[in-house]
């Protein structure tokens, strides 16, 4: 191993690039602080590029009496739905409700238990998810989002995919966000504000030194060592191995992982609403219209004991959603029907409960401030709530500056956004004007992948062959050019499965052409701008 490189000082650094690490990142070199951010592999390759893409109020977590938190996530679904119109959009959910409560037991006392507190087991009776919508419809100051209403399944298009049974469902609001696009153009924006974004780059030590952190970073073979002012924690997953291992301290949290697997499968309905299905269980299931051709069917809640090893949708968990989703479906959902799995997991902090799903979704932030040098971790968190988790961190960072700004990501765009909240449809109508010979498809991706960056990433092309080889599914060079300079994009999975989903679309050799055209710009040095890439030692 080469020798080590004594680097830059950073008044903050964050380790972990997920949602809340960028969210951080960004928040912090807003406010005039100079900000480092690592990550031991590429941006959102963890927890944030494996969700169930929803920005929730999440409605089952009344049940659990999460108020504040379930406030603080109907609030924010409407300031990031106007902060990334690109990558974020309404969505309409179809709750059918059962003429009886099915549960488990007949005895006279837990039907009593049951009738008083319907969630302790089976699914909930009409009349407790009424109230819970009714509050869902009052707790946020929902302005953009249209409120709860009644449909009668028997007529509305909703009711057709669905067993006949279910005659009645209540529809209410929430949103769509594509994960993994949202942690980029978060660190995006925190490295034009200032910050030096390291990927692929593992923090293996943190240790005060003089009021000071000493942080030593690894690439591939170069070791550098940075020192910071403070150090967060937002490493996901392995908070506590960066507080056991890398900080070599000892902390009274904890995290609980839980592995959440999806099954994507063809399209199951033509409609653009989402299902929200429950089971006697007592848990949830959603079935969501997905990248335009699939239905995206999940999650699950199952206890992950490694975090280093690699989540996948197992055989139980596979047979678990399509049986849950074939109780509502007219037609079965098979094996068959299936076309990919994933599965991430999620870093809940570790409050006790009995249950994986029964774990508390609030975020904690544990300060340690008492050596000169301060370390805060994050624990838990969901992503609709990432960008009042960052604003919360800095308010409990901002006293360690002499001069930090004020609050400042509320009403901000991300890279891309600045466009109105029901503008997709006039920018796609430019974007074609200017680019003729794109057709629609074409534009409406774009769109909704870049946003008013699509005219950057199409450049001053007045054909299509001025943007290079095409790689079906209209990626073409100059695309592959724009991600690999701008998004940190390294190799086919980066590109195919973090940032566009392409994947799902393109055949086996349009994906190894992709895969060889990355290889050779990075192995080319064609390195993205975004990055602070690590030089070799001196």
């Amino acid at each position: 191993m080469s020798s080590v490189a004594h680097e830059p000082h950073y008044e903050v650094f964050v380790i972990g690039g997920g949602v809340n690490g960028c969210g951080i990142a960004r928040d912090a070199a807003g406010r005039g602080l100079k900000v480092g951010l690592a990550d031991a592999g590429a941006l959102g390759s963890g927890s944030s590029s494996a969700s169930t893409s929803l920005f929730l109020g999440c409605l089952r977590h009344l049940e659990f009496f999460e108020f504040r938190l379930v406030r603080e996530a109907l609030e924010e679904r409407e300031v990031l739905l106007q902060a990334m119109p690109h990558i974020s959009w309404p969505m309409r959910f179809v709750l059918p409700f059962h003429g009886d409560m099915h549960f488990e037991s007949d005895t006279p006392v837990s039907k009593l238990l049951r009738f008083v507190m319907p969630w302790m087991r089976g699914r909930r009776p009409a009349w407790l998810i009424r109230l819970g919508l009714m509050l869902y419809d009052q707790m946020g100051g929902r302005k953009i989002l249209p409120a709860t209403r009644t449909l009668d399944l028997m007529s509305d298009p909703a009711g057709e995919p669905l067993d006949p049974k279910f005659r009645k469902a209540f529809e209410y609001s929430d949103c769509w966000i594509e994960d993994s696009r949202l942690v980029v153009l978060n660190a995006r924006d925190a490295q034009a504000r200032g910050a030096d974004i390291f990927v692929r780059t593992k923090v293996v030590q943190a240790r005060r030194e003089t009021g000071t952190w000493q942080i030593t970073l690894r690439e591939g073979d170069i070791e550098r060592v940075v020192s910071a002012d403070v150090m967060v924690n937002a490493a996901g997953p392995w908070v506590g191995d960066v507080i056991r291992d890398v900080v070599q301290a000892i902390s009274r949290e904890d995290v609980r992982l839980v592995r959440g697997s999806h099954i994507v499968t063809r399209k199951l309905f033509d409609h653009e609403k989402c299902y929200f299905f429950q089971g006697s269980d007592g848990r949830i299931i959603f079935a969501i219209p997905y990248e335009r051709n699939f239905t995206l069917i999940g999650t699950t809640d199952e206890e992950h004991s490694d975090p280093d090893e690699k989540p996948v949708c197992t055989p139980q968990e596979t047979d678990y959603l399509l049986d849950f989703a074939s109780q509502y479906f007219a037609k079965p959902v098979t094996r068959d029907d299936i076309v990919w799995t994933y599965s991430g997991v999620r870093p809940l902090y570790d409050d006790g409960a009995t249950s994986a799903t029964a774990a508390t979704r609030d975020y904690v932030l544990s300060l340690d401030g008492d050596a000169g040098a301060p370390l805060l971790s994050v624990f838990g968190g969901k992503i609709t709530t990432y960008r009042k988790l960052a604003e919360a961190a800095m308010e409990k960072l901002s006293p360690f500056f002499e001069k930090v700004g004020p609050a400042w990501t509320k009403g901000a765009p991300l890279p891309g956004g600045d466009f109105a909240v029901d503008g997709v449809v006039e920018l796609r109508t430019r974007l074609r004007t200017r680019f003729p010979f794109i057709d629609e498809a074409w534009a409406d991706r774009l769109v909704r992948h870049y946003g008013t960056e699509a005219f950057d990433v199409l450049g001053a092309a007045q054909t299509e062959a001025d943007l290079g080889e095409s790689f079906g599914a209209n990626v073409t060079a100059a695309e592959l050019d724009w991600a690999v300079k701008s998004e940190w994009v390294r190799d086919a999975e980066d590109f195919l499965w973090r940032r566009t989903r392409l994947g799902l679309v393109m055949t086996q050799a349009e994906a190894d052409k992709v895969a060889n055209y990355l290889r050779k710009r990075t192995s080319a040095g064609f390195c993205s701008t975004a990055e602070e890439s690590m030089p070799a030692a001196q």
